[in-house]
C-alpha cells in the first residue's frame, strides 16, 4: 500500500514538473521579439530576415511602418529552431531596399532604426 501511494506521488510530480517545463517553452517562444523604428522619410512596407543571409523570410507588418513610427514585431514559433543571429533588411514604398545587417535577435530590448 506505502509503495503505491509513493508512486503516485512520484507520477504526480513527474507530471507538474513536465507541465511546468512546457509551459516555460511556451512562455519564451513569446519571448522573440524587438521594434523596429522607421527614421526614413520612406515607408517601410517589408522586413526581411535570413539566418544564411541569402534566402529570406517575412514579416507581416500589414500597411507598413510609416516615417517616424516604431513596430513590435514577434517571431512565429516555426523559427525557435534557427540561430537568434540573423541578417534584416527592409523594402521601401520606392522598392528600395537596405542592405543587410546582422542582428541578435534575442538580445532584450532590441529596437532597430533606420536613417
Amino acid at each position: 500500500m506505502k509503495f503505491q501511494e509513493t508512486f503516485k506521488k512520484l507520477v504526480l510530480s513527474i507530471g507538474v514538473f513536465t507541465l511546468m517545463l512546457v509551459s516555460t517553452t511556451l512562455a519564451k517562444a513569446q519571448d522573440y521579439k524587438f521594434k523596429v523604428h522607421n527614421n526614413t522619410k520612406t515607408t517601410i512596407k517589408k522586413v526581411l530576415v535570413s539566418e544564411d543571409g541569402k534566402k529570406y523570410g517575412y514579416f507581416d507588418i500589414g500597411s507598413g511602418i510609416a516615417p517616424g513610427r516604431t513596430m513590435e514585431l514577434v517571431w512565429d514559433k516555426s523559427t525557435n529552431s534557427e540561430s537568434c543571429t540573423q541578417y534584416f533588411k527592409a523594402v521601401f514604398s520606392n522598392g528600395e531596399e537596405s542592405d543587410a545587417v546582422k542582428f541578435d535577435f534575442c538580445e532584450e530590448g532590441l529596437v532597430l532604426e533606420f536613417n
